[in-house]
């Protein structure tokens, strides 16, 4: 029997929830354009001080979330079963975002800027999905050997490790070492990069890993939660105060693991519980997540040239990209069974049994 974790959902979601706010935040710094973003004629800097605690930990934790998923998914199927489920889930969604959703939020950026409108192929935001399809395809024969000898001694000595807060920091220093030895241009620079692509492999390593050894690591994190928090908060304002915010790679790498694991404690402890909420958010995340850029460069385009307040400005971009999103899920992608497999939903059936038309964003 698998037990279903609900707090690696909610943290799915809330982190997708973080991606969307980061990425509304971009639009109103001073330098959004140079990467593809529309800009604001006024800068809201202040913003980007939170945003900054955010930046170094909500996409690797994405990646260890992702890998927890495989460690959940392989207990019912086997490497065909899996790479057959991923393909559907994570490489025809990529495939079909690269082709028909990125044009048109780049077509959205040229019109904006009055440049010429071409039909433009990218990645973009959607990197993450390839990164995690190629992480399956290469980690998978480790898991199921894994999975296969888990009373071994690997898996044995990594549960007495993991048993005490100590033992966190054999996940973290491979982090470290990958810092050090990279040496990222910027930390935070996850997409299309040497250092995102290896700093994702340990995570989704990891995640599977964190389900795999059972409740050491779990009840380590949730009795240590407010440690490892203020912790991570200490290296924060280290970061701020001594070092402008771009303290050394290698103290990053460990402030990122502390901010990952005590949020996991305090998802493990909080969080744990099904509810309709969740239940409707697990299945709306994923194209959420696909759809958000075509969302967030309409909102820009439409308020961005308004004469209001800068905050109020990005008020209602939150609010016109979150609710575009949900909207397109609810009334469109949600109900025409034609497009739910190009987001990665399975085809809707009357006769399905509710739990099975879940979704969630892929591991």
């Amino acid at each position: 029997m698998t037990e279903r974790r609900y707090d690696i959902d909610w943290l799915r979601v809330i982190a997708i929830g973080l991606l969307l706010i980061y990425h509304i935040a971009i639009v109103f710094q001073p330098w959004g354009v140079l990467i593809g973003f529309m800009q604001s004629p006024e800068s809201l800097t202040s913003v980007w001080t939170p945003m900054t605690m955010l930046n170094i930990w909500r996409i690797p934790l994405l990646f260890f979330v992702s890998g927890m998923g495989v460690a959940f998914a392989i207990r019912k199927r086997n490497f065909k079963a899996l790479l057959k489920e991923r393909t559907l889930r994570i490489f025809i969604p990529f495939t079909a975002g690269m082709l028909l959703i990125t044009p048109l939020h780049v077509m959205i950026w040229q019109n904006y800027y009055n440049q010429d409108i071409t039909y433009t192929i990218s990645q973009s935001h959607l990197w993450f999905l390839l990164n995690i399809f190629l992480y399956v395809i290469i980690l998978s024969p480790l898991f199921f050997y894994l999975k296969k000898h888990k009373e071994g001694l690997f898996m044995q000595a990594l549960q007495r490790i993991l048993n005490n807060p100590f033992g966190l920091s054999v996940i973290t220093v491979p982090f470290v070492l990958e810092a050090l030895i990279v040496n990222p241009e910027l930390f935070e620079l996850y997409a299309q990069t040497l250092h995102g692509y290896i700093l994702g492999f340990m995570a989704f390593f990891f995640g599977f890993i964190l389900v795999e050894t059972g409740n050491a690591f779990w009840n380590t994190v949730k009795k240590w939660r407010w440690q490892l928090l203020l912790l991570a908060m200490l290296l924060y304002l280290v970061r701020w105060y001594f070092f402008n915010l771009r303290s050394p790679d290698f103290l990053m790498s460990i402030e990122s693991n502390l901010w990952i694991f005590s949020a996991l404690g305090f998802a493990f402890k909080y969080l744990n519980r099904p509810g309709k909420t969740l239940r409707y958010l697990s299945q709306a995340v994923y194209p959420v997540y696909i759809l958000h850029m075509i969302f967030l460069f309409l909102a820009s385009s439409l308020i961005l040239p308004l004469s209001v307040s800068i905050w109020l400005k990005f008020i209602i971009i939150v609010v016109l990209t979150m609710g575009g999103c949900l909207l397109t899920y609810e009334f469109v992608i949600k109900r025409i069974n034609v497009l739910r497999p190009l987001f990665g939903m399975k085809i809707s059936s009357k006769s399905q049994p509710r739990s099975l038309q879940r979704n969630t964003l892929p591991a």
